[in-house]
């Protein structure tokens, strides 16, 4: 076949190719539709109390002139992370040659895509007047760059949605067309995500810890512990995905996978829990002024205890999962019920640490010493959980469209 027909037979497969993968996103069993069903009712209650908010103003929320950062850009802090943390799957395909992990990098990558877009949500929702977004358009607003590290941001986040949408979009497409994807056009792309993947993290570290009037952020460690952090979230959502996607579908060949991920998150939780420690040993052994928010974050100060119970139980949690994750009968297929366990803990537990432990103690004290405790409201919740059950709702059906591609092997 000449290359004029074989491009012509490309572009008329396209309106196939759209249509196949639309009735594969919805056709499915009982328990699929009631999943679905009930994502899509938590995410119309988060959608109702967003207009609310937007009609109504920030005063529907707990978020006050003293912590001006809450629920939404904590939210937003743990979702780059579980964005980057699917890197851990394209790593060991691509730069090691995993052809276990190579077969299902795809969980990781459409993972981050559904983070992503989370992330940007989270940010819309913490605008407050959504309409004042075009600020951040470049020739549009005033971008600021490269001075503002906001700007930055913008930059990854957004350039790492594309990469991801146009790796995934172009395997999907030649598996589905029965052709051996050229390497021209998504390797480069791939090894691009990598050191991507790495910089959207840090970038929002440096975001943080670039505030000079937040004494509790101004840490280099920040960054680094963000991506030990991210490490662990990201592999320990997926080796769950993985998991439920064997189990409902019997998809084969996820073993290797699954136990490539644990090792990981082994090495990583360790690292995580280490950085915690040296941030507590220089905060409360030096002493100084600089204290008060990490003494505010674990025992409370002057009698306000909000974040206590949360900084406890997450501690807890990641510290169960460590024990668990070095356990070497974790990866056995007797104790999977405890391997899903511990990464629910390792999950759970990086979310309150990189959210409510982080975002919540940079403000308290504030710079005039004040302390305004912030604890989220019932709108905050729900637009929260409405964004959550919207990402799962992009995940779950970008999986489903997956789906023929994990079940046959790669070329």
């Amino acid at each position: 076949m000449s290359n004029t027909a074989t491009k012509q037979n490309h572009i008329s497969s396209y309106p196939k190719f759209i249509g196949r993968s639309l009735w594969l996103a919805t056709e499915g069993s009982f328990g699929f539709y009631a999943w679905m069903t009930m994502l899509t009712a938590i995410f119309l209650v988060g959608a109702n109390a967003w207009a609310n908010q937007v009609a109504g103003g920030m005063v529907g929320t707990n978020m006050t002139d003293q912590v001006s950062w809450g629920l939404y850009i904590a939210n937003f802090t743990f979702m780059v992370g579980l964005a980057a943390g699917g890197v851990m799957m394209v790593i060991p395909a691509y730069l090691y040659h995993d052809r276990k992990m190579h077969d299902v990098v795809i969980i990781g990558e459409l993972l981050a895509v559904a983070a992503i877009v989370m992330c940007l949500m989270f940010v819309v929702a913490d605008l407050g007047r959504p309409d004042r977004f075009w600020h951040l358009i470049p020739g549009i607003g005033k971008f600021n760059f490269p001075i503002s590290m906001l700007t930055w941001d913008v930059i990854v986040l957004n350039g790492y949605l594309v990469l991801n949408l146009h790796i995934c979009g172009y395997l999907l497409y030649m598996r589905f067309l029965g052709h051996r994807p050229n390497p021209v056009w998504y390797v480069p792309f791939v090894m691009i995500s990598i050191v991507w993947a790495i910089s959207i993290h840090t970038v929002t570290a440096f975001l943080y810890c670039g505030l000079g009037g937040r004494p509790f952020w101004n840490t280099a460690l920040l960054a680094p512990r963000f991506l030990a952090s991210a490490f662990v979230s990201g592999p320990a959502f997926i080796i769950v995905s993985m998991i439920m996607i064997k189990r409902l579908t019997g998809v084969t060949g996820l073993e290797q996978p699954i136990a490539t991920l644990t090792k990981i998150i082994r090495v990583t939780i360790l690292i995580n829990l280490l950085m915690v420690a040296s941030e507590l040993f220089t905060e409360f052994y030096t002493g100084g002024s600089h204290a008060s928010a990490a003494k505010y974050l674990f025992f409370g100060l002057h009698g306000k205890t909000a974040l206590v119970p949360w900084t406890w139980t997450a501690i807890g949690l990641n510290v169960t999962a460590a024990l668990l994750f070095l356990w070497s009968g974790i990866l056995s297929e007797r104790w999977r019920p405890l391997l899903i366990a511990a990464c629910a803990m390792a999950f759970v537990g990086t979310w309150i640490e990189k959210g409510m432990g982080l975002i919540i103690p940079g403000f308290i004290p504030s710079t005039l010493h004040e302390i305004v405790e912030y604890v989220p409201s019932q709108l905050e919740w729900k637009v929260t959980v409405g964004i959550w059950a919207f990402g799962l709702m992009v995940f779950t059906i970008a999986i489903k469209t997956a789906l023929p591609t994990l079940k046959q092997p790669s070329h």
